[in-house]
């Protein structure tokens, strides 16, 4: 598929970052939205030297209402968002033992309602206009809840689920659905994991992967495969038995 418009959130570096470019170095106009402006502002100049065209766009999802407002406004002045990914999000350790609120709070904002209103804002518009792309990026830790992650896990449970129901929901209206489960990643936001990373991606490698498993329309997509493999198999590990293994863990 091709793209005229796109808008990728949490595009101010990691998986955002590389999205944005990729798309925009394959003719997409892209508008690129996180809340700090001046990585945006040299991500629009490299994609400029490429002869690409990205937007910044001042945008904290954790502020819902306006993100939708935001959002509506320019679907209606580029004459309608083709492709729209719902990719920022924030993680960090939530350990039962030490409940931290404020954090878990958010995650809960940015990871869950700010998801929920990227992707909802123009659904109506994409439906009435018979086309339209909506992608969440998830996390292979929805497939279980992860030790001293239990913010992080559920938020990325509730992206996969709220995707998987409109993906059944817009079947034969134009509108497309793709969830995205990627493995460990080279970010900022692993870079202080304290935890084992099997089979970790350089950012670049992840981005392909992921960019073309959009423009195929994949409608999920879980990568690299071994990783994948694995957490499909602790999901359906007996309650008892994952929680004496995960145990280990901590």
């Amino acid at each position: 598929m091709h793209y005229r418009t796109a808008l990728v959130t949490g595009a101010s570096s990691g998986l955002g970052r590389g999205l944005a470019l990729w798309l925009a170095r394959r003719g997409t106009r892209v508008f690129a939205a996180a809340r700090r402006q001046e990585p945006l502002q040299a991500l629009a100049q490299e994609a400029q030297a490429a002869g690409a065209t990205l937007e910044p766009l001042d945008m904290d999802v954790a502020r819902a209402e306006e993100t939708v407002a935001r959002i509506r406004q320019l679907d209606a002045d580029c004459g309608g968002l083709d492709l729209v990914i719902a990719n920022a999000g924030v993680g960090g350790e939530t350990s039962g033992k030490r409940f931290p609120w404020e954090r878990t709070k958010q995650m809960i904002d940015i990871n869950v309602t700010g998801a929920a209103a990227t992707l909802s804002a123009v659904l109506p518009q994409m439906v009435e206009r018979g086309r339209g792309h909506l992608v969440g990026v998830s996390s292979l830790a929805a497939f279980r809840g992860m030790p001293t992650h239990a913010a992080y896990s559920a938020s990325k449970i509730f992206l996969s689920t709220f995707l998987e129901s409109l993906r059944v929901d817009l079947r034969n209206t134009g509108v497309r659905v793709t969830c995205i489960y990627p493995g460990f990643v080279k970010s900022e936001m692993t870079a202080n994991n304290r935890f084992p990373m099997p089979f970790l991606l350089e950012t670049e490698d992840a981005v392909e992967r992921m960019g073309r498993a959009i423009v195929r329309g994949a409608p999920v997509f879980a990568f690299p495969w071994p990783t994948a493999r694995f957490a499909q198999l602790v999901h359906s590990l007996p309650d008892a038995l994952f929680d004496s293994l995960a145990g280990r863990l901590l």
